[in-house]
């Protein structure tokens, strides 16, 4: 019994030594896996070129862990493993570079081929070096102010002459990630830096769980790019009632509402999957342009629809909206001015707060007066435009607190796709009861024609 005892005790010594000597190494034993890096990661703010260099000496770093709690994801699509950022470690409101930095120390069989994947959520872009070594990145870096695309699931090869040969066979490394992320992100309360961990694994582990990072990202936006499809047909069925009433301009004004708000939704899709478009393009196209249009179209339909001749200066209050919209949204993006004034820019935000909430009272004159005016015909309307003002004032409604995103198995669906969903539906059973109304009345016409 006691020499079992003294050979446990010499076991655990020779354990705490080898930790002690690789104290700021994350040890690391391979087979047909993959291993989240979670922690110890050393993280600086600032910027430095020395940074990436293996044999840097980051002992005096602050430590950062990523590990999530169970069961965490992003609030937009969904993706498994979520943390708070910097923001939430000391560092609120910085915006700008800063480091990560992990020592690793890998036993693998000697067929293996090692990978790396990039972290699936970061504010906002990130350059990723081994021992070194650039590897790749996700953003532009060719500039002094990097340029943003949105962050995709990527597969990095560490092939074994990156690697260093370490005690009893292991390979050694460090993984360095320099990330950089815009003022206009620092407002959000829980950004910057990685949000989800690395993993570094076999290339086939590492291609699998690049697959299901894809996959997830994929689900999360299928909706945005299905929606605008059922659009363009309701657009369809609204334009195909014109011929039978030539002076309701509603059906055009409903077609290019439509279109528009497809337009807005499919636009998710393209930035999310596709990188071809920058986060400053998506701002200006998007955000600005575009989302101001939908708004100005939609309220044009609904008084087409409710006061058709009545109230003319609505239309002019429209477009007046419309162009404040277009004008206070772009010089209240950051993101598109980072070099404006931050009371500014604050100053045209605020702007735009108002006019957003002049476009919810005009609505709610427009629908009034119709109800009012033309009593159940004006009523059958109603689910339209309570469903399409979901999605069209969603910040005013997350503002008031309404819950803005619901995960059924693991996938981001917005509120605002639920309403879109519905809004589809809604839309055909309105212009189906008109095209019957006219189906209708063209009856009457012919036996009366008949008598």
């Amino acid at each position: 019994m006691q020499q079992r005892l003294c050979l446990l005790l010499l076991g655990v010594w020779l354990i705490l030594a080898a930790q002690t000597e690789n104290a700021f190494a994350a040890p690391i034993v391979l087979g047909q896996s993959v291993v989240l890096l979670n922690a110890p990661w050393k993280f600086h703010v600032g910027d430095n070129s020395r940074w990436a260099d293996g044999a840097f000496d980051d002992s005096q770093w602050e430590t950062v862990d990523l590990t999530p709690p169970p069961g965490a994801h992003d609030g937009d699509v969904g993706l498994s493993g979520y943390v708070p950022g910097w923001s939430m470690r000391g560092h609120r409101f910085y915006a700008g570079f800063a480091w990560y930095r992990m020592r690793v120390s890998v036993t693998a069989p000697a067929g293996d081929t090692l990978a790396l994947t990039g972290p699936a959520d970061v504010d906002n872009v990130y350059q990723v070096f081994f021992n070194g070594k650039l590897l790749g990145s996700d953003g532009d870096f060719s500039q002094a102010r990097p340029v943003i695309y949105s962050i995709q699931p990527r597969i990095y090869s560490l092939p074994r002459s990156l690697w260093k040969a370490g005690p009893g066979g292991a390979y050694t490394g460090v993984v360095a990630f320099r990330v950089w992320m815009s003022a206009a992100a620092a407002a959000v309360p829980d950004s910057g830096g990685m949000h989800i961990a690395p993993a570094l694994g076999n290339s086939q582990g590492i291609s699998a769980r690049y697959r299901l990072q894809w996959l997830q990202t994929f689900e999360g936006y299928i909706v945005d790019v299905t929606e605008p499809i059922l659009f363009v047909l309701v657009a369809v069925m609204a334009l195909s009632l014109r011929p039978f009433d030539r002076k309701d301009s509603f059906y055009v004004w409903l077609g290019v509402a439509l279109a528009l708000l497809g337009a807005a939704r499919a636009n998710q899709g393209f930035y999310f999957w596709l990188q071809e478009e920058s986060l400053l393009q998506f701002a200006v196209i998007r955000l600005v342009l575009i989302d101001s249009l939908v708004l100005g179209a939609w309220l044009m339909a609904w008084r087409a629809y409710f006061v058709p001749r009545r109230h003319n200066w609505v239309v002019a209050a429209i477009a007046a909206l419309t162009f404040a919209c277009i004008v206070s949204q772009l010089f209240g993006h950051s993101t598109i001015w980072p070099a404006l004034p931050q009371g500014l820019i604050a100053a045209f935000h605020t702007i735009s707060t108002y006019v957003r909430y002049l476009f919810v009272l005009l609505l709610a004159f427009i629908v009034g007066r119709g109800i009012l005016e033309r009593g159940r015909e004006a009523w059958i309307a109603l689910p339209s435009v309570i469903l399409v003002a979901i999605g069209l004032f969603a910040q005013e409604l997350t503002a008031l607190g309404v819950p803005g995103i619901w995960f059924p198995f693991g996938v981001g669906v917005s509120r605002t796709e639920y309403a879109y969903a519905g809004l589809v539906i809604a839309l055909f059973v309105l212009l189906l009861h008109r095209l019957l109304g006219f189906a209708r009345r063209s009856e009457s016409l012919s036996d009366q024609a008949a008598a």
